[in-house]
């Protein structure tokens, strides 16, 4: 081998999709590849004719290959696929505006190749503008993000509350299920199960003519038809139950249940069962020893890529799981709240996507103004649950984002005044302070109380002028690549290399979801879940949402593999850590995240930035 062709072979080694290719195979492409140095004086009588697939070690370039616009490209990328592909000769243009060297792969060389999956995806991948990583839907982990109504495998089976119950356990067995729900005017009002047949009827010989409402277990823990199996999984291991209703988020009709059985029967790896263990803490000492096992048990059993995916939720339901844990605790001690409250979480929390290095960020919804007494007992819960989940691990807030702040322990009727200043002066300070309350879940207490804020305060986050606003804060974060597709390197770093894909790229996705979300009327925290649930009238296509999801969970998966590999909290990403496959795969993910963003600039601020 000429000293030529073996230099074509280490390059290939190393450079995605052909890095998969067995010896053979790189051999004979080697045979067809020629390495040409552009030149602002030679470029059109190097090319003239050439009907290739073409790789830029060194040098830029604005190429058009096809279609679509100019493009600005430097080493690592790849031009002139689209003829390949397609079939067709369109003529290539290309303006040097740095002299380098490009690898000229031969036509006939490649179709053949276009035959490997793995290589017709990855250039089907360049030319949709689409993120070209198919391992996402085969993660072994993602049975959990499943939604619920699709784990729903029969109607729901139910009765009324006057039914008898011979006839309740006869439905039960002509059915073949374990379980029934109780309905009144077609809402939830109870559950029945096999076991309470035998406890609560036959070993008690209880008369069977009674109605079934005298057996049910009333106001039984329920969840939205529009949740995750694995917000199942965890509501059910933190309460103890083998059935859980699922109900219609917004007309609150049963859909169906799930049942442990179901649990099982989509499991398709391991499942993080330390939500069960804390659960089961019956003091703050219990709790603050098992919450440090995260770390470990994380470090332990995050092997895969889909494991990554949903690490982040994990840690969410368990801080949640801490947090009522920690209220419960106070008030074993100093007696039931004065007045009806809901603790709100923001930020990564509320979106479930929280990481190693995640802080808390919390507050207090009252139902009304409370009392001087009143207050003080609600400040004196909110010291010991911020300080009982800082003891867990969960670190405070730097900003001061917490319920401890008595800033942030509103009533309802100032919450809302709260939110009408937002929008009445959105100005670029004041963007940036409450941002991360437009991220926001209910995480203990009344539930009902977060419902009335959310749709009180709905309309007002709709109006175009607050809209506008937020997407003009959003276009002032940039993805890191120059103009010629250069990563753009974070300054001031000991590393050289690094990018922080928290605040260059996932928090812009997470803008592009919350504004989308927002102007459709989505209450969901969650960015995936706000993405799926857009309806056609966002005006974000089904295409762009999946491809954001899917970049969203490519991003994440390197910011859990890199805190855990390098046991770190930041989101500093080495791009030299990557793999080939990798590093195109992120630029693309830039690429399509900058292309979003631009197209929701246009939407909400008529271009205004």
């Amino acid at each position: 081998m000429t000293a030529m062709a073996k230099q074509v072979e280490d390059f290939l080694n190393t450079s995605a999709p052909f890095d998969v290719l067995d010896k053979e195979q790189k051999l004979q492409l080697v045979k067809h590849t020629e390495l040409i140095y552009l030149t602002a004086d030679n470029v059109e009588q190097v090319l003239k004719g050439k009907v290739a697939l073409f790789l830029i070690q060194s040098g830029q370039f604005s190429v058009k290959d096809s279609d679509a616009p100019i493009q600005h490209l430097s080493e690592g990328d790849y031009f002139g696929y689209a003829n390949i592909i397609d079939k067709r000769n369109f003529p290539l243009s290309i303006t040097v505006d740095s002299p380098g060297l490009v690898y000229c792969f031969d036509a006939r060389a490649v179709e053949p190749l276009l035959e490997i999956p793995t290589i017709r995806h990855f250039f089907d991948g360049l030319s949709n503008n689409s993120l070209q990583s198919h391992a996402i839907a085969d993660s072994n982990s993602m049975w959990l993000y499943k939604g619920l109504l699709e784990v729903i495998e029969k109607a729901p089976v139910s009765v009324e509350a006057q039914t008898p119950i011979t006839e309740a356990a006869q439905l039960m067995t002509s059915q073949k299920v374990s379980s029934l729900l109780v309905t009144e005017h077609e809402k939830l009002i109870g559950i029945i199960t096999d076991r309470d047949l035998r406890s609560r009827v036959v070993a008690a010989s209880l008369d069977t003519h009674l109605p079934i409402s005298q057996i049910m277990t009333a106001n039984p823990a329920q969840i939205m038809g529009n949740r995750t199996l694995f917000d199942a999984l965890a509501l059910m291991t933190e309460k103890n139950i083998h059935h859980l209703p699922v109900i219609d988020h917004q007309t609150l009709v049963p859909l169906g249940m799930v049942t442990a059985s179901d649990i099982i029967r989509h499991q398709r790896g391991n499942v993080l069962f330390i939500i069960g263990e804390l659960s089961k803490a019956e003091n703050l000492y219990e709790l603050t020893r098992l919450s440090w096992q995260l770390p470990h048990y994380f470090s332990a059993h995050a092997k895969k890529a889909g494991d990554y995916d949903i690490a982040g939720k994990i840690l969410s339901q368990a801080t949640d799981i801490m947090t009522r844990k920690l209220i419960g605790f106070f008030q074993q001690a100093n007696g039931k709240a004065p007045v009806m409250f809901a603790w709100l979480v923001y930020g990564s929390q509320a979106r479930e996507d929280q990481t190693m290095g995640s802080d808390q960020d919390n507050g207090l919804l009252l139902a009304k103004t409370p009392t001087e007494v009143q207050a003080e007992y609600f400040s004196n819960m909110a010291e010991y649950v911020c300080n009982g989940l800082a003891k867990c691990g969960i670190k405070l807030c730097d900003g001061n984002i917490m319920a401890s702040n008595p800033k942030l322990r509103l009533s309802l009727d100032e919450a809302l005044e709260e939110a009408k200043q937002w929008v009445k002066a959105p100005t670029k300070d004041a963007i940036m302070h409450f941002n991360i309350f437009l991220d926001v879940r209910c995480a203990a207490g009344d539930v009902g109380l977060f419902k009335q804020l959310q749709k009180q305060r709905a309309p007002l986050m709709q109006q175009n002028m607050f809209l506008a606003a937020l997407t003009r804060h959003s276009n002032e974060i940039s993805v890191p690549l120059s103009m010629f597709q250069k990563f753009v390197y974070e300054k001031g770093r000991k590393e050289k290399d690094v990018i922080d894909l928290k605040t260059r790229a996932v928090a812009l996705i997470n803008n592009i979801a919350r504004i989308y979300a927002l102007a459709d009327g989505v209450t969901l925290p969650n960015t995936l879940a706000r993405l799926d649930a857009l309806s056609a009238r966002s005006q974000l296509s089904k295409r762009d949402a999946t491809n954001l999801s899917d970049i969203w969970l490519f991003l994440n998966r390197l910011r859990w593999r890199h805190q855990l590999e390098n046991k770190v909290t930041d989101n500093r990403v080495s791009i030299s850590s990557l793999s080939s496959i990798e590093k195109h795969q992120l630029k693309a993910a830039f690429k399509a995240i900058e292309r979003t963003n631009q197209a929701m600039v246009m939407k909400f601020s008529g271009g205004v930035s």
